[in-house]
Formats: C-alpha cells, structure tokens, sequence
C-alpha cells in the first residue's frame, strides 16, 4: 500500500512538474525528474547519458536487488522525503542504494553511509534485528555477500549468544514463557526483588528459524568463539534436528516429497556435531542414523555415527534402537544396523583396557579403577539393553531364528545379573512362531542359563508349555540345587558335596556368562538334561540333607511342636517341592500338545519386561541451564 501511494504521488508530481524521466521496474514504472535522481546516484547519470544518445526517456532496471520497494526508499531520499528503515528493510534498501552507486563521493551525507550508520549503531546491537536481517539476506544474494553484511550479522549473532547469561539483558526465544514482571506480577523475596535467572540455551529456538547454510555458519562461529559449552550446542543441534529434520520425516519419504532441505539439514547437523563425550545423548544419535537411513544417505554418515553411538551405547533406550528397515524387507526392524552398533560397542569396550602390570618395575599401567567401573556400568546397562530389544524384535513374525540368535550370540559375554530378559526374548520368539521345530527350540533355548535365572522366572518356566521338556526338568534340576544350597548356608555344619558345588552358578567377578553354547546341541547335556553325573550329585546332595529322614517327610505338624526346628521344615519344603511339580509337569505333558493352552500366558513382572512408547509427535525441549 504504501508503494502505490509513493507511485501516486510520483505521477501527481509528474502530471504538474512534467517529469522528464521514466524508471521501469518490471510491470512496475515510476515518473520521475531527473535532477534529483542524478544529483544522489553515479548509475543513473551513466544510464540517462545513454538514453539521451538514444533518445529514449525510459530506463529499465529490472535488475535491482530488492524490487519496487527498495527503489522507492531510494528515490524518496532523492527528493528529501522521510524514509523509515526498520530490519526488514534495511539490507534491501542497502543493496539498492549500492546498485545504484549513491556513495559520498557523489553527494555527502549519501544514503549508503546513512544506512552504514543505521547498521553497525542499531540493528547489528539488537539481537532479534540481527537474526531477522540475517534472514532477509536470501533473497539478496550475491549483493548482502559482497557488502559483508551477512558476515557481519553472524559476528554479532556469535558474541551475543556467547556472553555469560548473567549479562544476557535482552529479550530473547519467542517461545519462552513470560516473565513475572512482564505478566505484572513482580517477584519478591524478603523486599528483594529477584532477578530472573537466564538459561545458558536462552539462544537455541530463535536460531531455528535460520536456513541451514545460515545456521551452520553461525553455530560454527559460536564454536570457534570457545565460549559455549559442548553440550549447549549438542542442545542447539538437537532442537534444530527437531525443527529442521526429524518432523514428519517418515510421512514426508513415504509420500514421496522432495526432501532436499532435510538432506541439507542432516548434513549440516552431523558435521557441526560436538566431539566431546556427552556432548550429545545416544537417544539424538540413533534418531540421526534413523534418519540417515530413512534419506538413504552416504556411508560416511552412517559410520561416523554409527562409531559415536557404539562409544555411548549404554544411554540408550529399546526404543531408540527400533529402526525401521527398507520397505522392501519382510522384516520391521533393521537387525543389521543394530548388530553393527554393538559390534562397535564390543570393540570399544574390549579388553584392551584392563590392567597390565610390570612385574620387573612393579608399575601397574591401567586406567583408573573408577573408569573400569564405568565400563563394568556400561556392559551391564547393554546387556539389559539388547536383552530388552531381543524381546521386542522376537514379536515379528517375520523375524528368522539364526538372526535372532546372531545378535544373542555378539552379546553373550556381556554380563548379566539373571538370565531373565534373554528368558523373556525366548518365550516371546516360541509364542510369535509355534511353527518351530524341535531342533530349533533346543538351538534357541541354548541362548539361557537355567542356573542363571531367578525364582519368579523358574515358576514361570516350569509352567510354560512352549518351552521343550528337557529344559523343564533343566530348570527344576537348578532349583533343587538352589534350595539345597540354601539349606547348607541355614546349617553351618552341613557341606554340600563337590560334585553339587560345581553346579552352581560361576561368579568370577567380571560377569555370570552363560555356561551353553547357542550352536549346534546334540548331546543330552547341550539340550539342557541333566546327565547321570548330575543326578547323582543329587542324589547324594538329597541323603546329606536328609540325615533327619522320617522328621522331615512326616509333616510340618511335628516340625511347629518344635519352635527351634523350623529351619527344617524350610530345608524339606524345598526338597519335596520340585518333586511334585516334576510329577504334575510330567503327566501335563505327556496327556497336551507342546504348544497348546498357555499362548496367552505372559512372562512374570520381574523378567525385566522393556515396555517400548511410541515416540511423541512434538517433543518438548528442556533449557540446559
């Protein structure tokens, strides 16, 4: 509106002044004298001197950075008009005034000088009109280039976002809320006023709205300023990411729509990545390999961060790790990638680490014993990790055994408290495909260590008709040697026999590995039966537990007549126990089909059931203060 009022006023002045040149702007023309024009700008008194050779009044300079819009402000200031520039404007009319080469050489006090001014006194000391500015300049390219202006935006944007927040005095992030003060509800405490605390990302949303080839070159200038801590631009990065990236990424490659600018962002994103540790969470990692994966992006991507993921794996959730595969896999998840973090993982986690001690110098060279328990930490936090997500891809039906079994196997020396998330993955893979056959359950089964699982997942077991015979009896075998054991440590002056001894689970220390080997079980022992070595343990573990012989099977009425004797009723209430369930266990099984009437049985609570939510459509960002 206010364009075609200058363009009315300019054709009234022509209509009583008989104006004497012509602008044209596109379908846009502007009745104008000259001697105002030529007086301010070295380009016009070229082209008028051509048009007069030619004879023709008119000129044409369609080609001038910013438009009608910005040649009006040009030409108000020729005739002495007020003209208001504001950071919406003020690049635009500063390259119009450069094309049309209004310098002070030819008039002092020129517009480009008083712009100049305007610039570095106002708009480059705001913080809002530098980024508003910086974002004008996309449409003014190569001109805002090669008058450093964007430089100069993006120095000033750099040293306001790097000063201590304690200074920051300005008003910043649109998207905060209001202060009290602003809301007119003051703060006090004992007749102090308080002063509103300032979070060290208080710069993070404003960013956001910047390009991507913009946003690099601040967040690059921030960085090189040194100022701002690591994880405050692993912070930006990710609020970015979220912005920029992440949002209905899936909707936008499943329907096809040109996805340029999220390449350009996911380029970027990388590259300005912080090296530090814990810089970034592996949570923000796996989404950005997700993505990488959903763009089909280079390799280069994929193993940098891919390389970072498995430096950190033990932050990670169950959820983060469902990646979903190409569409043209049966599979929903792609296991491979997965298999290659924790390759990556067990790599950088090897042995390599521990001690190595020189006898002749008596110099131990090892890390701090503090970073071996972090390491300890993390192996423990991944092997809950993997055994969650082995239960979670276990209910694909599309899922094949020797995949499953793959990933099982790479993770089989982490340590494990029990067995009872792998115990978990198992039964839900046997639910998921009844169809197995013999051999496979026994292969699938050998993944667990029935010594290494806990009471509440042994009662679950002993119940589970998917689960083969073998590793039934197995499991009460184990559970007999537990009660025993617990009768022996309850009576200091009974031993446990070696032969029994040497059943129980292996503590070295380091981790409780499984004791059986996934592959190829042919024996009786492989399967999960005890041999006959086994069961004579037991027999022998039986008669030197019950050396009280008819006290003990009598009853518990004669064990209460004695108040001190309870401690025997235990000891017989665990030895008689998985004897009855054995005999129940055996005439169930052999009167049902293995797979029948307990599909819809769940796994106990205390198997460390990994419950996966989906993944919110709008994530909220927290300051990092």
């Amino acid at each position: 509106m206010l364009m075609l009022t200058a363009i009315m006023l300019f054709r009234f002045v022509a209509t009583e002044l008989a104006t004497d040149i012509v602008i044209s702007i596109g379908d846009i023309k502007f009745y104008l004298h000259k001697f105002p024009l030529l007086s301010k700008s070295s380009r016009l008194q070229r082209l008028v001197a051509s048009s007069n050779e030619e004879k023709n009044d008119e000129l044409d300079i369609s080609d001038i950075p910013g438009g009608p819009s910005a040649f009006e402000i040009c030409a108000k200031f020729c005739y002495g008009m007020i003209v208001t520039l504001n950071a919406y404007n003020v690049l635009a009319a500063r390259c119009a005034a450069e094309y049309l080469e209004m310098f002070e050489t030819i008039d002092k006090g020129n517009l480009i000088y008083k712009i100049d001014v305007f610039l570095t006194s106002s708009v480059f000391r705001t913080w809002k009109d530098s980024i508003i500015v910086l974002q004008s300049t996309k449409s003014l390219l190569p001109w805002c280039e090669n008058l450093k202006v964007i430089n100069h935006c993006i120095d000033s944007i750099g040293s306001k976002a790097s000063i201590d927040p304690s200074e920051v005095e300005w008003s910043y992030t649109c998207n905060r809320k209001k202060l009290p003060s602003e809301n007119g509800i003051d703060s006090h405490w004992n007749g102090v006023r308080k002063q509103p605390m300032v979070p060290n990302d208080w710069w993070v949303e404003d960013l956001c709205e910047l390009e991507v080839d913009l946003y690099k070159r601040v967040i690059m200038t921030i960085k090189a300023k040194g100022r701002m801590p690591p994880v405050v631009i692993g912070e930006a990065l990710r609020a970015y990411a979220y912005w920029r990236l992440l949002g209905s990424l899936e909707d936008a490659v499943s329907n096809g729509v040109d996805c340029t600018k999220r390449h350009a962002a996911l380029d970027a994103i990388v590259f300005l990545l912080p090296t530090e540790e814990g810089s970034v969470s592996c949570g923000f990692l796996l989404k950005l390999l997700k993505a990488a994966c959903l763009l089909e992006s280079g390799e280069s991507h994929r193993n940098n961060l891919i390389k970072r993921i498995g430096a950190q794996l033990d932050g990670a959730s169950v959820a983060d790790l469902l990646i979903p595969v190409n569409t043209d896999e049966n599979s929903f998840y792609n296991i491979d990638l997965v298999m290659t973090i924790v390759e990556e993982f067990m790599s950088q986690h090897s042995d390599n680490g521990k001690a190595k001690l020189q006898d002749d110098e008596e110099i131990v060279e090892a890390e701090n014993m503090s970073v071996m328990t972090v390491s300890s930490a993390s192996k423990l936090a991944v092997a809950k990790l993997i055994d969650g997500y082995l239960a979670e891809i276990a209910k694909d039906p599309n899922l094949p055994l020797p995949k499953l079994m793959a990933l099982a196997e790479m993770a089989s020396s982490l340590p494990r408290p029990t067995h009872d998330g792998l115990y978990r993955a198992i039964d839900m893979y046997l639910k998921e495909h009844p169809s197995l056959s013999k051999s496979e359950k026994k292969k699938l089964c050998g993944l667990m260590d029935c010594k290494q699982l806990s009471q509440d997942a042994c009662m679950h077991a002993v119940q589970n008709e998917r689960l083969p015979l073998r590793v039934v009896v197995q499991v009460l075998f184990f559970e007999q040697v537990r009660a025993s054991v617990a009768s022996a440590r309850s009576d200091p002056s009974a031993e446990l026999p070696s032969a029994v001894r040497s059943l129980l689970p292996r503590e070295n220390g380091n981790s409780i590995g499984s004791s059986r080997s996934a592959a190829t079980t042919t024996t009786e022992e492989e399967c999960g039966v005890p041999t006959s070595s086994d069961i004579n343990s037991l027999r022998s573990m039986r008669l030197a537990n019950n050396s009280g012989g008819s006290e003990r099977s009598s009853g518990s009425s004669d064990t209460n007549k004695n108040g001190d004797d309870r401690s025997g009723a235990g000891k017989a209430k665990g030895m008689l126990m998985p004897k009855k369930i054995l005999s129940k266990l055996w005439s169930g099984k052999t009167n049902a089909s293995e797979n029948s009437s307990s599909d819809t049985s769940e796994s106990p609570g205390s198997v460390n059931p990994e419950e996966v939510k989906s993944t919110q459509s709008r994530i909220t960002r927290r300051s990092v203060s």
